[in-house]
């Protein structure tokens, strides 16, 4: 890894930890020549299935479109970008154990949508509005009255279960 301060290729790594849910690698580096320290993150490079459009074209997955149109519905709402990564690859979890060479956009769209309904209810109104294209304000009742009948996440994580955990 070459220092991004004064470009020599001698760097050592000094702490390497899990991030992401153990899907990325955090390394902190130090410059064996101008001793600054860096943090770099290290990720599998997989293989993404391709994205089936609403119209038949077929596009190669593009994560920072994913997260974009997810960083957009959360604009202003109280949600870190650590969250927002954190969903971005569950997403992208999700896409790879299909095991499909092509997914529609339609199901990436809905599990966007499940996990901004876990995120910040008013991004996922925002988000629906746009993915279901309301026409009305009576789409934008319906959408929340459907919302307000879905237990939020606290209210999940407060609730025992009746099954036996499995280990």
């Amino acid at each position: 890894m070459h220092c991004p301060f004064c470009g020599a290729n001698d760097t050592k790594v000094i702490d390497s930890r899990l991030a992401s849910e153990g899907a990325m690698v955090r390394r902190r580096r130090e410059c064996t020549s101008c001793n600054e320290r860096f943090t770099t993150f290290e990720t599998a490079e997989l293989v993404m299935p391709r994205i089936l459009k609403n119209d038949g074209r077929r596009e190669p997955f593009d994560e920072h479109k994913l997260r974009n149109g997810i960083v957009r519905a959360l604009e202003k709402r109280p949600v870190d970008m650590e969250q927002i990564e954190e969903a971005v690859a569950r997403i992208m979890k999700r896409m790879r154990a299909t095991g499909e060479r092509e997914i529609p956009s339609r199901d990436v769209g809905d599990w966007v949508m499940d996990e901004l309904r876990d995120l910040d209810q008013v991004a996922y109104v925002r988000f629906a509005s746009v993915y279901r294209s309301f026409q009305d304000v009576n789409a934008f009742e319906e959408e929340i009255e459907r919302l307000k009948k879905i237990p939020t996440p606290e209210v999940k994580r407060m609730q025992q279960s009746l099954l036996p955990e499995e280990e």
